[in-house]
């Protein structure tokens, strides 16, 4: 039986040369690290180190410092990337050398209608996008906001103080991801919604269609594998963000702004607001420097629209881990109380000094984001190579930091898993190296959001804990010493992630898998003579049913892969006992 189709030998010298061409394309960027002598895993054709990634990026990240010590080498896809967690290589990469060689991220030229948003925007667009924002997140404009997010912590405590009287126990998210929401919408561009009371909302739908979008669809891993098709894709408009949901965000925006462009303002103070002031301002200025212009139609569109994407899911986030943390360690949580019925007695309204008189909430929330940081990764693209302690950085490479993995040093910080607030006391605070503790950056393009995101966190947790106080239950997922079940959405967990619950269910869609690719592999066998190309399509679907793994979702961030179920417990007395 004849097992090759009976092709000329012109068509087969074709077919071998176009093969060792696809192979040479798949493996060339390979040696960048070899030649420098920097370690790092084994890379495959195509997919460089990213396989690596169905453990979850953050527990990869931790596996190669561990292995190959402060600096490492990977290959996403034929990208290649360096891995750093010395400090001084950190700040040198987020301060000193920021202007003139790691100014941008990784290019992400599929943004769509965000392509302009200041955490996308490049060289001297972002400079100027950055230094036309910078004065929306200053203490004072955050102090006439407050009180758009001061109303939605009263909402929250409504909303709990129902769900309370029906539940015992539920999950935090629930509440904590109506919050983010209301108070993301409301603050970005003047729209209130109750999120848990109007989950029909089109501004609740859209956001939740928005925020679960795959990174791995098939455009992204076609661009992935072969990267040169993007500027064609991007021609073409093609978005990884789900299109309905951004046309639904970027009609509401323009509505929103045109409605009051049309009536006077009155008084409300929110971003879009504040972005519209600002072009005004500037709309008479000189023109001739471009870098002190305002920001376009375009670009303030784009700027609303990545408060949303950016702010909701990691407010919550953090606040269902905080949640978590002060109901397991009620030594903590006591502590908090008193210092909250200290400068608010008798359940005191909130106010935006007394958000900034509570330092052992600071203290807090600090070793919240040491132990949970916002996102996975931060990343910097080399402009030109570069030489930093001794490390060579090629032009071109995507360097990474990871703070999750940092964040857990054992060097730097003692006991890395132990929830301990008081490493951020005002005695410690002095001896910590702030480019060991990153969870929003640093240097001139860290996040310029970080004021915001930490009087949101404050506002829900004072409110709260006014009134309640965290409690476990039979549901709680408790947490060993070493590690909390999380998983890192983009990151690829597999269901059986640290031994779950779902261990079984995982086991048991592994060798459906493997039975389908068995039933693939005997097919392809018997039908081999007569198609050529259904061999090599089948043998990819059959390597990527057994790599690629189950749970690929989001955004990289850090995410909780069971419910965090707790009680909220009604307080009685909130007054402040006398010495």
């Amino acid at each position: 039986m004849n097992l090759l189709p009976s092709f000329s030998v012109e068509t087969w010298a074709l077919l071998l040369g176009f093969v060792a061409l696809l192979v040479v394309y798949g493996t060339w960027p390979f040696g960048v690290f070899k030649k420098l002598g920097i370690p790092g895993p084994r890379p495959l054709p195509f997919f460089g180190t990213c396989l690596e990634y169905r453990k979850g990026f953050l527990e990869f990240d931790t596996a190669c410092f561990q292995k190959y010590g402060k600096v490492w080498g990977i290959y996403d896809g034929r990208q290649p990337v360096l891995a750093v967690m010395d400090p001084q290589i950190i700040k040198t990469v987020l301060v000193k050398e920021c202007y003139s060689t790691f100014t941008n991220r990784r290019p992400f030229d599929l943004a769509g209608a965000i392509k302009d948003a200041i955490s996308i925007a490049e060289d001297e667009q972002w400079k100027r996008i950055r230094t036309v924002l910078s004065p929306t997140f200053t203490s004072g404009k955050l102090k006439e906001m407050f009180p758009i997010i001061k109303h939605y912590g009263e909402v929250l405590v409504k909303n709990v103080q129902k769900r309370a009287e029906k539940d015992n126990a539920f999950s935090v998210k629930d509440i904590f991801g109506s919050y983010s929401m209301d108070v993301v919408t409301s603050t970005s561009f003047g729209v209130n919604i109750d999120s848990m009371n109007n989950p029909k909302d089109p501004f609740v739908r859209e956001m939740k269609k928005l925020v679960k979008f795959d990174f791995f669809d098939p455009i992204f891993i076609l661009t992935f594998v072969f990267p040169f098709l993007t500027p064609v894709l991007a021609k073409m408009n093609v978005s990884f963000f789900p299109k309905d949901a951004v046309d639904f965000f970027m009609r509401s925006i323009s509505k929103i702004r045109q409605d009051r462009e049309k009536e006077p303002h009155k008084g409300r103070v929110d971003f879009l607001q504040l972005m519209i002031e600002s072009q005004n301002s500037t709309s008479h200025g000189n023109g001739e420097n471009h870098s002190y212009k305002g920001l376009t139609d375009t670009e303030i569109l784009s700027q609303a629209f990545i408060f949303i994407f950016a702010g909701y899911e990691t407010t919550s986030n953090t606040l269902c881990y905080l949640a978590y943390e002060l109901a397991t360690h009620p030594d903590v949580q006591q502590k908090l109380l008193e210092e909250i019925d200290t400068v608010l007695p008798n359940k005191a309204p909130l106010t935006y000094e007394a958000m900034t008189q509570l330092e052992y909430l600071d203290m807090t929330l600090s070793e919240i984001l040491r132990l949970y940081p916002l996102g996975g990764r931060l990343e910097r693209a080399c402009k030109r190579d570069v030489e930093i302690n001794g490390v060579t950085i090629p032009k071109g490479t995507i360097v990474i930091i990871p703070p999750y993995t940092l964040h857990r040093d054992p060097e730097y910080w003692p006991n890395p898993e132990e929830f301990r607030p008081e490493r951020f006391s005002k005695e410690n605070k002095e001896s910590i190296d702030p480019y060991t503790y990153l969870p929003f950056g640093a240097g001139p393009r860290n996040c310029i959001g970080m004021r915001f995101a930490l009087l949101t966190l404050k506002v829900a947790v004072v409110a709260l804990l006014q009134h309640f106080t965290f409690q476990t239950c039979k549901e709680t997922q408790v947490r060993s010493t070493s590690r909390f079940e999380t998983c890192t959405r983009g990151a690829g967990c597999l269901v059986s992630h640290r031994g779950c619950q779902h261990q079984t269910l995982c086991f048991h869609r592994r060798c459906t898998f493997r039975h389908y690719a068995s039933n693939c592999v005997q097919t392809t066998a018997k039908f081999l003579s007569f198609n050529l190309y259904s061999f090599v399509y089948r043998q990819v679907c059959v390597f990527l049913l057994l790599q690629i793994p189950l749970k690929l979702k989001s955004q990289g961030l850090l995410t909780p892969e069971k419910p965090i179920m707790l009680k909220l417990v009604p307080r009685t007395n909130t007054a402040r006992a006398e010495a």
